[in-house]
């Protein structure tokens, strides 16, 4: 079963990208250091759920 998820910026906190992930192969949470229009920098994103 895939499930949409957003990515979050850690430090201004807006959600910026969206994605899809299979909950059974990955069960953990996703970080991945992603270009944040508002911080104008390269950020590190977490999941969060949509």
């Amino acid at each position: 079963m895939r499930d949409i998820i957003l990515f979050q910026c850690t430090e201004c906190k807006n959600r910026n990208y969206s994605s899809m992930k299979n909950k059974k192969n990955t069960t953990d949470k996703i970080n991945i250091k992603k270009y944040c229009n508002h911080c104008r920098k390269h950020t590190p994103h977490k999941e969060t759920k949509a």
